[in-house]
């Protein structure tokens, strides 16, 4: 049912972005200003969460989180695009509501207006080379693995957020919601549209490439 599946994607991009959020704040106490442990201390509760999520919820709406992701899937016919819209704002206000969480967790205002720079062409590629390798896993899994979706999607953002200049966001959802805390995890409002267009443009190349890859390997393998 479509109700089911929506609450699905809202409540696992929630639960996303408050671990992603949450651990940033949690992780930045901790850390006494060292940086490189306060990102690990985001990076594993982050890549944990997504085991998670996309094994209980895989079920139920193919846990998607991610309006690129839901894009990808509707234009390989996987997803019907009249439930394309539906996922994209539900993923978009379970991920608000998800900083939301975080913040009142620590005692913060539910929502502040996100002020941390993240913006230039070297980020913007780096969202595009997370997205695509997040797109890439996720289609080469369901070919080759499905039973392994969920370690490859939590085991390739806890890779790409050490080898990516902008920490791999990855997610349109995600990074909207992330614009929306002033803490570790956070970007300034103003630079999510230019992270957004990194993210499409790395998932259609993924799309593509993954259609030329997987096609071939099915054609390779027939009798």
């Amino acid at each position: 049912m479509i109700g089911s599946r929506l609450l699905s994607e809202g409540l696992g991009t929630a639960i996303l972005v408050a671990t992603v959020v949450g651990s940033g704040i949690m992780a930045e106490r901790l850390a006494g200003g060292n940086q490189a442990i306060a990102l690990l201390g985001t990076t594993l509760p982050t890549g944990a969460i997504l085991v998670v999520l996309v094994t209980i919820l895989g079920p139920v709406s193919g846990a998607h989180f991610n309006p690129a992701v839901t894009l990808v899937f509707a234009v390989r016919g996987a997803t019907a695009w009249r439930e394309v819209l539906p996922y994209i704002v539900v993923q978009s206000a379970g991920g608000i509501a998800g900083t939301a969480i975080a913040h009142v967790m620590f005692d913060l205002a539910p929502l502040a207006i996100g002020t941390t720079a993240r913006s230039g062409a070297s980020q913007w590629f780096a969202e595009a080379v997370a997205t695509f390798t997040l797109v890439l896993a996720i289609l080469g899994g369901i070919r080759h693995t499905p039973q392994a979706v969920p370690w490859l999607v939590g085991l390739t953002i806890t890779a790409t957020y050490w080898f990516t200049s902008s920490t791999s966001f990855a997610n349109p959802a995600v990074t909207l919601a992330r614009g929306f805390t002033t803490t570790f995890a956070g970007i300034a409002i103003n630079h999510v549209p230019g992270f957004m267009a990194g993210q499409l443009v790395g998932a259609a190349i993924a799309a593509l490439t993954a259609h030329i890859l997987f096609r071939s390997a099915c054609l390779g393998a027939a009798p």
